[in-house]
């Protein structure tokens, strides 16, 4: 930006000069992101040691201040294109130890930054990539006595736990439960692995007048004596998760060192003795950056504490007659402007209920709908008396020479089971129809975890097996769906019967 080296000279510059030249740099990157899958945009920072005009920099001319207008600018020009993040690249700075050293390198090999920026410049590049990828983590098990609280509650009983009051360590330790908290608003599930007795245990998260987790805040919990790899294993089995989008805290390095070793795909990051760097440390893990957030990812947590509900509620009747106590509903709109950020989202991020495990970004997902004859893409909305679960699956579906091809076949893991998957196979039956063509095929393309897909069309579909990974339906055979189910659907498409 030009007009910004005279504000480093301390010249007289345009202010609108120089937001305009930021808004062309904007268009630049904007023509590259269409070209591109992710554009990582580092914000304008100061160079590390200047000061500007100290204690005015922060008043119209400063540099602080100009660069504040730019990065301003500059993000809200790109932040609604999806594929475009702006991050902060003054959090770089943070760990430089040796800024002397960053000054001889400038005049010696025109390096300006010490190792340290570029080590942490290299972590959140690789954050991003892992967000962008769907391999963010989104379910955190926590440990209870010294993790989530302070002291042992089975020996002291929940009235002497150290938490909040006036108490450094009490203090800390709620800090912390507050950022939990926090990653929770943000989406990620929460759930306990402790060695404890049960009541015991959950009596403390009930009653102890400090705690801000409650038993209403997790997903689930294995509180007994049991190895905790085993119980933390059977959990996030029992959630319909990978191993690898999980995360356990636990302050004993004997249990971190034993879970490692035997769930090596779960995260079990290092945690410091200290109690009072617990919630430093929290924040500091990138494992959990998001590349979007959306109004369900807000509710992801509280759906998995009420599908804990729904599991509790199945335990004393058959399967057949829990499915029809849930009173499903099921709704099937077209990709709209509303809807289409969480369809990319779930299509980027879903692993296990995926036919085809394809990647789009949501402008990528838009054009695959526009340019192409016989394409078809539904997003599909379940609900119970439990509550709703949002915008859970996709379908989408590609007709032509006599064929209806399932493209994607997408449900996320907190509804598959409930036979939604018999309706979204009924919405591409429905659509060969449309198109007037004879027959629906859909190609699994196999992955190490989606291997659910392959059971469902294999085993429970009712779908014909013409090869290992290939299905075939006669689009004339009405595809039936459940009569416990109540399927409302938009206007371009018949209610699947």
């Amino acid at each position: 930006i030009a007009e910004f080296n005279k504000v480093l000279q301390s010249e007289p510059f345009e202010t609108n000069t120089l937001l305009e030249e930021t808004e062309r740099y904007a268009a630049q990157v904007l023509a590259a992101a269409e070209r591109c899958r992710c554009v990582m945009v580092p914000s304008w920072t100061r160079a590390p040691g200047k000061r500007g005009l100290g204690p005015i920099d922060l008043r119209p001319g400063g540099v602080g201040h100009t660069l504040a207008l730019m990065n301003n600018c500059l993000a809200e020009r790109l932040h609604e294109h999806a594929s475009v993040f702006v991050v902060d690249s003054s959090t770089w700075f943070t760990g430089q130890n040796n800024p002397e050293l960053a000054a001889k390198f400038w005049y010696a090999a025109k390096v300006p930054y010490a190792a340290d920026v570029f080590r942490e410049a290299a972590r959140q590049v690789k954050a991003l990539l892992r967000a962008v990828a769907g391999r963010s983590r989104k379910l955190l098990v926590l440990d209870l006595d010294d993790t989530l609280w302070g002291g042992i509650v089975g020996d002291v009983g929940w009235e002497n736990l150290r938490l909040g009051g006036h108490d450094p360590v009490g203090e800390a330790f709620q800090d912390f439960q507050r950022g939990v908290k926090a990653l929770q608003n943000r989406g990620i599930v929460l759930a306990v692995v402790s060695k404890n007795d049960e009541a015991v245990a959950l009596e403390a998260i009930s009653k102890h007048p400090e705690m801000l987790i409650r038993p209403n805040d997790l997903a689930g919990w294995r509180i007994n004596w049991q190895d905790k790899a085993q119980n933390i294993a059977e959990l996030v089995h029992e959630l319909n998760l990978g191993m690898d989008a999980a995360v356990f805290i636990d302050d004993n390095p004997a249990e971190r060192g034993r879970v490692a070793e035997a769930l090596p795909e779960l995260l079990v990051p290092d945690w410091p003795s200290d109690k009072l760097l617990y919630r430093l440390e929290l924040d500091s893990l990138d494992c959990f950056d998001p590349a979007a957030i959306s109004a369900e990812d807000a509710q992801r947590s509280h759906s998995y504490a009420v599908e804990r509900e729904r599991r509790q509620s199945r335990a004393a009747v058959s399967l057949e007659d829990w499915l029809a106590s849930l009173q499903l509903s099921v709704k099937l709109e077209p990709l709209a402007d509303a809807n289409r950020q969480r369809a990319a989202q779930l299509l980027n991020k879903t692993n296990q209920m995926n036919l085809s495990t394809r990647r789009l970004t949501e402008t990528q997902l838009q054009e695959w709908v526009d340019h192409g004859n016989g394409r078809a893409f539904w997003t599909v909305w379940v609900a119970d008396r439990f509550g709703d679960s949002g915008l859970t699956g996709l379908v989408s579906t590609e007709c032509g020479n006599d064929v209806c091809k399932i493209v994607d076949f997408v449900l996320s893991c907190r509804v598959f089971g409930r036979q939604v998957e018999n309706v979204m196979a009924a919405v591409a039956v429905c659509e060969a129809r449309r198109h007037s063509a004879g027959t629906v095929s859909a190609t699994l393309l196999p992955t190490a975890k989606n291997r659910p897909t392959r059971e469902f069309f294999a085993e429970r579909s009712g779908i014909a097996r013409a090869g290992e990974h290939e299905f075939v339906w006669d689009a004339a055979t009405d595809y039936n769906t459940p009569d416990f189910i109540d399927v409302t659907a938009g206007s371009a498409i018949a209610k699947a019967t």
